[in-house]
C-alpha cells in the first residue's frame, strides 16, 4: 500500500540518534530526546558527558541559503565573545544535514548546549544583565546585513494581518480594534526619524524562553531561527512586550523593565527616538507573531489556533500593552 501524504512528522529519537552519532562521530551509547516540536523540532541530544542540541527545521519552513545565514551570524558572534550556541560541524565539514522526511526532505544542524537553565520568573538584577547580553550582541550585529527577512512595516504589519483574516471576520470588534491599530502604527512609523535608529542583525526572539542564566548570571543565548535584518531596538521592545505578558505585578513589571533598559544602557546608549518606539513596536511584534501562528497552523497546533483563542490574545493581550503605553487608538 501506498504511503499516505502527511504534512508534518515527528522523527524517531532512537534512529535520529544513530544518525547524528554516525554523522558527527559522536561517542557510542548515544541518546536523543525530543525537548519540544512546533515550528521547529528540537532534540537533546547526549554523548559521553558531551550535550548537543539538534534542530529539524520543518518543510519548506527556512531555506537552505536562509538557514546557512543564520550560521554566519552565529560564527560572527561567537568569534567576537558573545555566548551563544553555535552550529557543529559534521566529519565532512558540513554545517547542515538534509533529512528525507515523509514530507519531504527537512534541513537539521547539530548545535551546542549552553549552559546554565530558563528562568521564567528572575531577579531584578538578572534583567540588568539580560540587558548587557543584548547590548553587547547589538555592538556586534549593528550594520551586520544578513540575505534574510527585513523586519519593516510591511512585514510585521501588512502581511502579518492577511494571516489573521483567515482565522477571525473582519466585522468583529476584535478584528476592528486590530485594524485600527495597524493604521495607527502604519502612519506612526511613516514619520520614524531613521537616522535615529540603529540598524543591523536582530534575533527577534530573544526572551526567557531562549536565553539560560547560569549560577553567576551569565547570559547564553540561543535559537536565532527568527533572525533578520531590523532595527536594533526591535529586539529590546520584543523583550519588554514578553516580560510585561510574563510578569503580572505592574510595580514588579516597571522596576524589572527599568534594571533592563540600565543593563542595556550600561553597555551602549538607547536613543530618545528608540525609546520613543519601543511601546508601538512591541504592539507590532504582537502583529507579527499572531501572523507566524496563522501562517504556520499545522505546525503550531490547531487545538489553539482557532477564532476563540485568538480573540482572547487581541484583547488580552495586545489591547491590554495598549492601553497599558496610552497608545491614541
Amino acid at each position: 500500500m501506498e504511503s499516505f501524504p502527511v504534512l508534518s512528522s515527528i522523527l524517531e529519537t532512537t534512529a535520529l540518534g544513530r544518525y547524528i552519532q554516525q554523522q558527527y562521530n559522536l561517542a557510542e551509547g548515544i541518546s536523543c530526546s525530543v525537548i519540544k516540536t512546533g515550528v521547529n523540532h528540537t532534540y537533546l541530544v547526549a554523548a559521553g558527558a558531551a550535550q548537543y542540541v539538534f534542530r529539524v527545521y520543518s518543510y519548506g519552513w527556512r531555506t537552505r541559503h536562509e538557514v546557512a545565514e543564520e550560521l554566519r551570524l552565529l560564527r560572527h558572534l561567537q568569534d567576537n565573545g558573545i555566548s551563544v550556541s553555535y552550529a557543529i560541524a559534521d566529519r565532512e565539514g558540513l554545517f547542515i544535514q538534509e533529512l528525507e522526511a515523509p514530507e519531504g526532505n527537512r534541513f537539521g544542524v547539530l548545535f551546542s548546549y549552553v549552559g546554565g537553565e530558563k528562568l521564567h520568573n528572575s531577579a531584578t538584577q538578572t534583567h540588568y544583565a539580560i540587558g548587557e547580553a543584548m547590548a553587547a550582541l547589538h555592538r556586534q550585529t549593528q550594520g551586520f546585513k544578513l540575505e534574510r527577512a527585513t523586519y519593516d512595516t510591511q512585514t510585521l504589519l501588512v502581511d502579518s494581518f492577511k494571516g489573521l483574516k483567515r482565522f477571525i471576520a473582519a466585522d468583529t470588534d476584535e478584528m476592528r480594534f486590530m485594524a485600527a491599530t495597524q493604521q495607527y502604527l502604519i502612519a506612526a512609523f511613516a514619520h520614524i526619524h531613521e537616522q535615529q535608529l540603529r540598524k543591523g542583525a536582530v534575533h527577534l526572539d530573544m526572551w526567557f524562553d531562549n536565553l539560560h542564566v547560569d549560577g553567576n548570571n551569565q547570559i547564553n543565548i540561543f535559537d536565532f531561527d527568527f533572525c533578520g535584518n531590523g532595527w536594533l531596538c526591535l529586539d529590546i521592545a520584543y523583550y519588554l512586550m514578553q516580560l510585561y505578558v510574563m510578569e503580572a505585578d505592574e510595580k514588579e513589571y516597571r522596576l524589572k523593565a527599568a534594571a533592563f533598559l540600565q543593563g542595556y544602557e550600561s553597555v551602549t546608549p538607547v536613543s530618545e527616538e528608540e525609546k520613543r518606539l519601543l511601546p508601538m513596536l512591541g504592539v507590532s511584534l504582537h502583529f507579527f507573531y499572531l501572523g507566524v501562528q496563522c501562517a504556520r497552523f499545522d505546525n503550531w497546533s490547531n487545538v489553539f489556533i482557532n477564532e476563540t483563542y485568538l480573540k482572547r490574545y487581541i484583547m488580552v493581550r495586545v489591547k491590554k500593552y495598549v492601553d497599558f503605553h496610552q497608545l491614541d487608538i
